[in-house]
């Protein structure tokens, strides 16, 4: 069965539907704060893993964001970021719009090449940076220091979502381009560090 014959027919519909899909199967309210990858404490905890662990469901997303790419008319060759939070986009956005893939490690792999990034070649390249959730930025900000390194561009980044507007502040100062697909305020979130 292809996943992609049920798509919504428009850019907006499928916005949409990825949207219900987030919070129907993403999003916990807990009774305590907890902490974020960021070092931040919400009572809101935004799982993009579980919420899109149909393939289906991951097929839609990875579309939204060739439908992204697309509208901010942007050239791009390559897609990925800092693992664990970007590898399925990296994979999926990849395969569907044709285009190379790459992860970058937390840690040097410590044999072998001993590399930080996985994947393409990444010379000269133009990239996406991808993630599921950023509150912070600075994990795709980690893994742009390491695509410059091998002589890339980060020429958008975006996410699943955005659970506040420091990331905006962060990228611009890195001189990133950065539109997630949905902030705290589509989801109808406070911002973290607002609650």
């Amino acid at each position: 069965m292809n996943p992609l014959a049920s798509l919504p027919d428009t850019p907006s519909l499928r916005r949409s539907a990825l949207r219900q899909i987030i919070i129907e199967g993403g999003v916990t309210e807990l009774d305590e704060p907890v902490e974020l990858s960021s070092g931040a404490m919400s009572r809101y905890f935004i799982d993009g893993k579980r919420a899109l662990c149909s393939g289906a469901d991951l097929a839609l997303a990875c579309v939204c964001i060739l439908d992204l790419i697309a509208e901010q008319r942007v050239e791009v060759d390559a897609v990925g970021g800092l693992t664990l939070g970007a590898d399925q986009f990296a994979h999926g956005v990849a395969i569907l719009g044709e285009l190379h893939w790459f992860v970058v490690r937390k840690h040097a792999k410590g044999r072998g090449t001993d590399k930080f990034v996985e994947g393409a070649e990444l010379a000269g390249k133009r990239v996406l940076l991808v993630d599921d959730v950023i509150t912070s930025g600075g994990s795709s900000l980690t893994a742009n220091e390491r695509i410059r390194a091998e002589g890339a561009t980060a020429v958008l980044a975006t996410t699943l979502v955005a659970r506040s507007d420091e990331p905006f502040e962060r990228f611009a100062t890195a001189g990133i381009p950065f539109i997630p697909l949905f902030t705290y305020a589509d989801l109808g979130l406070p911002a973290v560090g607002t609650e």
